[in-house]
C-alpha cells in the first residue's frame, strides 16, 4: 500500500458512502484509478467490508459493557478462538498493559449480560476477567 491507498483508506473510513467521483477530486486522481484501487485493496483483503456506525444512545435497549480478560500462559490463541465464536462479543482486541484482550460485550437485557459473561468466564485458558458496563457516551 503506499500513500495513495492509506488516504483512499482514510476517506473511506469518514464516510464509506463517498462515491468514486468525490474520493477521485479529493485525491486528485481519475475515477478509474479509485476503482481500481478500491478493488484492489478488497481482493487483498485490505478492505473487508463497509458498515454504518450508529450513535450509542439509538440502541437504547442494549446494554453495553467492556470485559478485560487476562490469559493464562500461552493460551491466547485459543480464548481469541472462543471469544470470536460467542455470539455476545460485539469486538474484540488485542491490548497490552495489565490485560490480554478487551471484549466489547453488547446485550438486550442484565439477564442476557449475565448469561454471556457466565459462558465467558468458562472459556478455557482465561485466568480473569473484569468488566465495566457502559453509562454514556461524551464523544
Amino acid at each position: 500500500m503506499d500513500e495513495l491507498d492509506q488516504t483512499l483508506i482514510g476517506l473511506l473510513r469518514r464516510n464509506a458512502r463517498m462515491n468514486v467521483a468525490d474520493l477521485a477530486h479529493k485525491l486528485k486522481v481519475s475515477r478509474g484509478t479509485v476503482t481500481n484501487r478500491i478493488r484492489k485493496l478488497e481482493d487483498s483483503q485490505v478492505i473487508l467490508g463497509y458498515t454504518i456506525k450508529l450513535r450509542p444512545e439509538s440502541a437504547q435497549n442494549n446494554i453495553r459493557a467492556w470485559m478485560e480478560v487476562l490469559v493464562e500462559g500461552n493460551q491466547t490463541r485459543l480464548v481469541i478462538a472462543s471469544l470470536l465464536g460467542e455470539p455476545g462479543v460485539a469486538a474484540l482486541h488485542d491490548t497490552n498493559g495489565r490485560w490480554d484482550l478487551l471484549a466489547e460485550i453488547e446485550a438486550t437485557s442484565m439477564t442476557e449480560l449475565s448469561q454471556i459473561l457466565e459462558r465467558i468466564r468458562l472459556i478455557k485458558g482465561i485466568r480473569s476477567t473484569e468488566t465495566n458496563i457502559h453509562l454514556a457516551t461524551y464523544r
